[in-house]
């Protein structure tokens, strides 16, 4: 988080495009800890009934984000300049990471934790293993299930993220007015915080019921990938609101899909290998991710910006992943031999 804060300030610093593009590549490598960081927390912290819930509320901020953002940063450009944005976030990291450096233990060495609340919180019984080295990690079947299924689906929320106000701006006539364009965007990012949230609970309800949690896992994201479908109907639709409900309804679904991912990969992972499986998968996501932003780019030039295309194709990635996860993912937690 330091070297994070410090990256993001130092844009506010910059004085030319290759500065300002040197601060952007550092920000990248900086940030890319957090979400591995995130998830071996929850791995530590929460049983498999309730890391599903905890995943969707920690990702939900990411969606808070996308709505604060458009409404913050007029105000501060207006206010301060363009420089403030980056020094006012560089901020927040600092101040966030003085109150995580002070407030965050590891279950075993918090100090007002009970003996009860820590056998409640470490109930699942895990086979000794010793530290692994990064090359038998990779041999792991658990860590291409997850890495692979990861790398088709994250590209979508970045897709969405990237492309939907030049979509909804294309396609309905909005410009750059701030109402017109900003509550469509607002409602589609609040449905994605009660997606992110509601399918972490859909599948914690399934376990409760003496489901065993890697199945409710998978069912879970059948049916989240069976909501996303709808978002076919945003393309050829000529109502800006019957668009905004389909995309809101699959962007739900995404998120509550990536909570249920991100628990499932918790579940089969042994805690001490959690940051570095998951760090993999991320990274393939973002390679997944560079690919997704040019053919989106070459879909909309080859068809002239016809994106029917693009939401048909959207539904089956996670389809695709669902079987890959289906076949690879471990059904318990595996020795370092498997």
């Amino acid at each position: 988080v330091l070297l994070w804060s410090l990256a993001t300030g130092a844009h506010g610093l910059a004085t030319s495009a290759m500065g300002f593009m040197v601060c952007r590549f550092i920000l990248g490598l900086t940030e890319a800890a957090n979400y591995p960081a995130c998830v071996k927390t929850t791995r530590l912290w929460f049983p498999a009934g309730e890391r599903a819930v905890a995943t969707g509320i920690f990702n939900a901020g990411t969606n808070v984000g996308a709505m604060m953002t458009p409404m913050l940063l007029p105000l501060i450009l207006h206010v301060w300049g363009w420089q403030a944005a980056f020094l006012c976030m560089s901020a927040l990291g600092a101040i966030w990471l003085v109150f995580w450096g002070l407030k965050y233990y590891n279950p075993e060495d918090h100090p007002s934790v009970k003996q009860s609340e820590l056998d409640y919180v470490q109930q699942e019984v895990e086979p000794e293993q010793p530290r692994v080295p990064f090359s038998r990690i990779l041999r792991m079947r658990g860590t291409w299930a997850f890495a692979l299924a990861y790398s088709l689906t994250a590209p979508v929320f970045w897709f969405y993220l990237y492309w939907l106000p030049p979509f909804l701006n294309q396609q309905y006539n909005l410009g750059i007015n701030v109402t017109q364009m900003g509550i469509p965007l607002i409602i589609i990012y609040l449905t994605a915080d009660f997606g992110s949230v509601g399918g972490g609970i859909l599948s914690s309800f399934l376990i409760g019921r003496g489901m065993n949690s890697i199945k409710a896992r998978l069912l879970s994201m059948l049916l989240f990938a069976c909501c996303i479908v709808g978002v076919i109907m945003a393309a050829g639709s000529s109502q800006l609101w019957v668009a905004v409900f389909a995309i809101s309804l699959a962007i739900g679904a995404h998120q509550a899909w990536t909570a249920n991912i991100w628990s499932l990969v918790m579940d089969y992972t042994p805690k001490h290998m959690m940051s570095t499986v998951f760090g993999f998968g991320g990274m393939c996501a973002a390679i997944g991710g560079m690919f997704m932003t040019q053919i989106v780019g070459h879909i909309l030039t080859v068809t002239n910006n016809n994106y029917t295309v693009l939401f048909t194709l959207i539904p089956a990635m996670y389809f695709i992943a669902l079987v890959w996860m289906y076949f690879m993912a471990p059904r318990k937690i595996p020795t370092v031999d498997v």
